[in-house]
């Protein structure tokens, strides 16, 4: 399975398991941060990063330099809840 649709299915999985009230706030942030102009500043597909270590989710400090030894690397970021 691709990547894209990895992702179609999570938003899919998301729009199931998330209530329509949270998904309208979250859809609304969303909206209101790409029309700040925010998005022309941040990292784009095929952009190179400066190396970093950052704790996964079960506090393991991992190292891009690791990660992409292994091939390309996807950064998610979650914000946490709503």
């Amino acid at each position: 399975m691709s990547l894209a649709e990895q992702l179609d299915a999570l938003r899919e999985a998301a729009g199931k398991r998330i209530p329509a009230d949270k998904r309208a706030i979250m859809g609304q942030a969303t909206a209101d941060l790409r029309n700040s102009g925010i998005l022309d500043g941040v990292a784009k597909p095929g952009d190179h990063l400066p190396d970093f270590s950052l704790r996964n989710a079960y506090g393991v400090e991992v190292h891009s330099a690791d990660l992409l030894s292994q091939g390309a690397v996807v950064l998610s970021v979650f914000r946490g809840t709503w």
